[in-house]
């Protein structure tokens, strides 16, 4: 379980961009996060992944207070919580299958990126973990002639496979057609109910979010304006966004 309380983010010598966020994030849960542009969406991944540095508040990850343990806090965060860009960056002249096994950076070593050593275990958990994604018939071609959708499932399973408990997911389907759009929030739907896997998606557009999440939190202005179940939103509610 994650708990954020008074979350609070202001750019030095700028704006306030986050202001007193407080939020419960349960394994297995899938959070879509709405808003306007500019409403600290974003924002509020990278503070989670702590790729931002937050001005104040207190974190708290399966009982361990984050900022207290320092370091070790940090370590924490970065090999259980990963977060995915909207277009995430893959290994270009690397098989979909070598992506996943050899990690991410701030996932793996230098040395094993840098050679592409793996064990024979990890080639199976991420063959199995390709497998889960539908994409076995793109193991072995390279990432960078992979599709959008295929390349953010290929990165949701390079980040599961080296040990992430919850993802966090920058506008996953952005830019996708409705077929692949549907497949990414599929699979991260059936993540959620199987594996417990927990889900915080920035989605902007349409009506994805009333369809796949179970839960909606709404921004605006950098503080929570909204916190519903997941489902069709009235019209006073999207006005609040």
């Amino acid at each position: 379980m994650i708990r954020v309380s008074q979350l609070s983010k202001q750019i030095p010598g700028g704006p306030q961009v986050l202001s007193g966020i407080s939020l419960t994030i349960e394994p297995g849960e899938f959070i879509a996060v709405k808003g306007a542009s500019g409403s600290g969406k974003s924002m509020l991944l990278k503070c989670l992944a702590l790729k931002e540095k937050w001005t104040s508040g207190s974190y708290t990850v399966d009982g361990v207070d984050i900022f207290a343990k320092g370091l070790q806090g940090r370590l924490k965060v970065h090999r259980e919580i990963a977060y995915l860009e909207e277009k995430p960056t893959l290994y270009g002249n690397r098989t979909a299958l070598k992506n996943v096994t050899i990690g991410a950076v701030g996932q793996t070593p230098f040395w094993r990126r840098f050679t592409g050593m793996v064990r024979s275990d990890d080639y199976m958990g991420a063959m199995d973990m390709i497998e889960k994604m539908g994409l076995i018939d793109k193991a072995h071609q390279k990432g960078d002639k992979l599709s959008g959708g295929e390349r953010q499932r290929i990165a949701m399973a390079r980040a599961l496979v080296h040990g992430a408990k919850t993802l966090l997911v920058d506008e996953p389907v952005s830019g996708l057609d409705p077929h692949a759009a549907e497949q990414v929030l599929s699979d991260l739907k059936r993540m959620c109910r199987i594996q417990q896997i927990s889900v915080v998606a920035v989605m902007h557009q349409g009506d994805w979010a009333e369809r796949f999440a179970d839960r909606i939190v709404g921004l605006n202005n950098g503080e929570i304006v909204l916190d519903i179940k997941g489902r069709r939103m009235t019209e006073r509610e999207k006005n609040l966004l």
